[in-house]
């Protein structure tokens, strides 16, 4: 009886720890290389389950990568590595510097990301971006990376939702709210789905960007749909 007892215990304990191995886990780390000066990159790095983490932080840094780009995206067969980003970011700014040597302004590049919402099901991920390149004045722009939590692939926005004419109707009345007392680029009555869409531990975040449909004194313009008002028409069922 005790034998079976011992082994009992011992399978229980291998389970355990393999369910903790294969947890999915954030941690933050900063990126950066040897010759960077002006670009100042955090992020949240995944661990557990080898294959949804090493997916989760590949899309992280190659979706931060294409933010550092310079002009017009370059055509690749793949993108480049976050690391190659940055020096590619530094060297355009001393070429920049060499071309106009009057110019005293710095470029800077700040990106923080941070897990706003984690779930068995789903991990909604926001990159805030800050990027100052020499113009009048810089521009901040986040970004919601969402990802199922099984396989570590990206989720995107049109793919969250069941029902897009519902959910559409319900998010123009929290949009309508939003804008008592700001103007927009577009007529109401012309709402659309931002580009991004987000998870909070409230509710559903839809987010515009500066430019995206109101004048830059506008900001960023973003409000929150609680789970229980459109819960049926979500992908997961889990909020």
């Amino acid at each position: 009886m005790a034998k079976r007892t011992f082994l009992f215990f011992l399978t229980s304990l291998l389970v355990f720890s393999c369910k903790k191995e294969d947890e999915l886990t954030f941690s933050e780390i900063q990126v950066t290389t040897n010759n960077n000066t002006i670009v100042e990159v955090f992020i949240p790095k995944a661990t557990g389950n080898k294959a949804t983490s090493k997916a989760i932080n590949t899309e992280i840094e190659n979706f931060i990568a294409s933010l550092l780009e310079i002009g017009e995206p370059k055509a690749k067969t793949k993108p480049s590595s976050l690391t190659k980003q940055i020096e590619a970011f530094n060297s355009e700014y001393t070429n920049f510097i060499k071309d106009f040597p009057e110019v005293t302004q710095l470029w800077e590049a700040q990106i923080d990301g941070e897990v706003i919402y984690q779930s068995k099901d789903i991990v909604s991920i926001a990159i805030t971006a800050y990027l100052n390149t020499g113009g009048a004045h810089g521009n901040t722009n986040i970004s919601f990376l969402n990802f199922d939590a099984a396989t570590g692939k990206r989720i995107l926005k049109e793919k969250l939702i069941t029902n897009t004419k519902a959910f559409t109707n319900i998010a123009k009345t929290y949009f309508n709210e939003e804008l008592t007392d700001k103007s927009i680029l577009f007529e109401p009555e012309s709402f659309t789905l931002p580009e991004n869409i987000g998870i909070s531990e409230e509710g559903i975040i839809l987010l515009y960007n500066t430019y995206e449909i109101a004048p830059y004194a506008s900001g960023i313009i973003e409000f929150t749909i609680p789970f229980e008002k459109i819960k049926n028409y979500l992908i997961f069922n889990s909020f």
